[in-house]
């Protein structure tokens, strides 16, 4: 009968059945084990790097109740997983040495880290100019071509954030220098831990956490800031109002704020197209970010154009197109013929353009630029941007046409990474049980807008600093705090300025010296009047291994210039003397007329003085102040012309004599 017929088929679709059941079971047992069972966090990792001379800490969690294991070199440690499942052990203190397998056991569960090194661990913070990469520096072919070294580790945690303190990091792996992974290691951490390999000869790991434009707030701990949860939803209220307040500027400007880019369509550029009526568009100066233009806190799409001339000769030889600066990625047309595409804030645009994309007459550029966060649109120095045919430079339209292609908005875009305590939570916090060295700090630009900003600077450093030593448990204790001065930024003043940001958050880093085991690189000859990204990386990493050298390891070296001791004044002249001059002050190159001296009377009226080497002072003087009262050096924004150096060859640092 039919029902026996059927029979074999309904038995085969229940075992079917049942076994997709007994699988699904399996699986989401499986999926609890493996939640609730042994795991380490992300900092763990095969190549990584465990600090010498101090209990090698492991910690993790397991199924509560479990029994942890862990075995070195040697040396063995247990330890019992807590209610949470939370476990931590040590080893015993190890020499520098390795490669060693990390061994870590519970239950039936088992991690084997292999070629684990030890040696130290030094973490590098801070915002872009040390998040800037070893491909974007000095003489980049060359660096990355000779990187290879099997001692020296890299870990990167990744960009994120989070209202509460959080255990682990997103991700991030270990590194081990090479030809195939230097080009993206932090490029001062690199140069850093180079030079202390070549000094100390022991294996050197950088554990790298910053986030372009952040604010030094964001890096401290709610308590080091004093806030409670209520301060602190009062902050991200705040926020929140912010970014509401900041669409409605641009929808009164805009319209509706559009949420397609209306410039490409189906993959086409159709305002990069040359007979493109963009007579409606708005006017833009260029080179000049647009949020100070009125599109502030906009992240997004925008499209630029502009129009140039070339005679016949010019377009049958092809030009070059230098585009200065762009914030973030762009992609540029002439005539509506591709000549480029560039991903990265940080990388200069310059583009060839072949004579078949050209015509004598007049020529379209269109360019395309997309933002993610923070400052958008092409900037730089206005030198940067220009059209060079035959050889012959000339610059580009100073006003280009602009148009809105799309807009974002939300806590994810330019303010997340200045909100006090998010990127502490998520980029610092799970770091505090690991054993360090010690820190490299580089950030301060985003905290320089003014003066007042800047002034605040000087308590916030000296409180990130403690507040780190008191919250770093993996390395208890006063450990060595290092940072890079600021360089020189901006517009180079044409008369001493009274004020300066810069030159005050310069003032405030400096302040945090009184602190122990402290120490600064200056980097005031380094920098570039109309690049926020210097590219000399190799000078603030070699600065920062001397000083290194000095505190953190007790040698005799010479890390620090220059650094004014006193002055005394004799009639008209000022003559100042400078600690670190051992030897006497070098002027470099010789023989060229010093400067960056300011020098005032009592009305407080700044003006460039003349200034002379005497051994290890300087005397300065000007005609224009018959009674001098205080003197300032290189304390400007952007000062130019430093030529004042010890024989070790560091420059003399920012400083001024005044308190005005």
């Amino acid at each position: 009968m039919s029902v026996g017929r059927d029979h074999p088929i309904r038995i085969a679709r229940l075992l079917r059945i049942l076994c997709i059941a007994v699988g699904m079971v399996m699986a989401a047992t499986a999926a609890r084990a493996q939640e609730a069972g042994l795991r380490l966090p992300r900092i763990f990792g095969d190549g990584m790097v465990m600090q010498r001379g101090s209990p090698v800490a492991v910690w993790g969690w397991a199924s509560p109740g479990d029994a942890v294991r862990i075995s070195m070199a040697g040396r063995a440690a247990s330890a019992t997983a807590d209610g949470e499942g939370r476990w931590k052990a040590a080893l015993p203190a190890l020499s520098a040495g390795g490669p060693y397998a990390l061994n870590v056991t519970a239950g039936d569960d088992r991690v084997v880290l292999r070629d684990v090194l030890v040696g130290d661990v030094w973490v590098a913070s801070g915002q872009s100019n040390m998040e800037w990469h070893v491909d974007q520096a000095n003489d980049a072919a060359r660096e990355i071509a000779a990187s290879a070294d099997a001692r020296l580790r890299h870990f990167t945690v990744p960009n994120s954030w989070d209202e509460r303190p959080r255990d682990d990091v997103v991700g991030g792996r270990w590194e081990t220098a090479s030809p195939s992974t230097v080009g993206h290691f932090s490029a001062v951490a690199y140069f850093f831990a180079r030079d202390l390999r070549r000094e100390l000869g022991v294996p050197i790991g950088i554990i790298h956490t910053s986030w372009s434009g952040s604010n030094i707030e964001t890096w401290m701990s709610r308590e080091a800031h004093g806030l409670t949860d209520s301060s602190f939803a009062a902050v991200m209220a705040g926020e929140r109002a912010r970014v509401d307040s900041v669409r409605a500027s641009l929808q009164a400007r805009l319209g509706s704020l559009p949420e397609v880019d209306g410039g490409m369509v189906d993959g086409r550029s159709a305002w990069a197209a040359p007979e493109l009526n963009d007579s409606d568009w708005a006017e833009i100066a260029v080179p000049r970010l647009w949020e100070e233009q009125g599109y502030a806190g906009m992240d997004g799409v925008a499209w630029y154009r502009t129009a140039f001339t070339l005679t016949e000769a010019e377009a049958r030889g092809g030009i070059t197109l230098s585009l200065g600066m762009i914030d973030d990625n762009d992609i540029a047309w002439v005539n509506g013929v591709e000549i480029g595409r560039t991903n990265g804030y940080s990388r200069r645009r310059v583009y060839q353009v072949p004579a078949s994309a050209l015509h004598v007459g007049r020529n379209v550029l269109a360019g395309r630029v997309e933002d993610g966060a923070g400052g958008g649109g092409i900037y730089g120095a206005p030198e940067t941007v220009y059209l060079e045919a035959g050889g012959a430079r000339r610059p580009l339209d100073a006003r280009w046409r602009f148009r809105v292609g799309r807009v974002t908005l939300g806590q994810d875009g330019q303010r997340i990474n200045k909100i006090p305590t998010i990127l502490y939570n998520r980029m610092i916090h799970p770091l505090l049980q690991f054993p360090i060295r010690g820190v490299i700090w580089y950030q301060g630009e985003s905290n320089a807008n003014n003066d007042a900003q800047a002034r605040a600077y000087r308590a916030q450093l000296a409180g990130l600093i403690s507040s780190w030593r008191r919250e770093w448990t993996g390395a208890p204790g006063r450990f060595p705090f290092l940072w890079a001065q600021l360089p020189n930024f901006g517009t180079p003043d044409r008369v001493p300025p009274a004020s300066a940001g810069w030159a005050l958050l310069r003032e405030s880093q400096a302040a945090a010296l009184h602190l122990p085991r402290t120490g600064q690189a200056v980097t005031i000859d380094v920098g570039e009047a109309g690049n926020l990204h210097p590219p000399n990386k190799q000078d603030v990493g070699r600065r920062l291994a001397l000083v290194a050298r000095e505190v953190a390891y007790g040698q005799r070296v010479e890390s620090s210039g220059p650094t004014y001791r006193r002055h005394t004044i004799d009639g008209g002249r000022v003559t100042v003397e400078l600690a670190h001059a051992e030897g006497g002050l070098q002027v470099r190159p010789s023989g060229v007329p010093i400067a960056g001296f300011a020098i005032a009377g009592a009305d407080r009226r700044w003006v460039w003085a003349q200034a002379r080497v005497e051994g290890s002072r300087v005397v300065v003087w000007s005609d224009a102040v018959p009674n001098p009262v205080a003197v300032r050096y290189a304390w400007s924004n952007s000062p130019v012309g430093l030529v004042l150096y010890n024989r070790e060859g560091l420059p003399a640092a920012p400083f001024r004599t005044d308190d005005w």
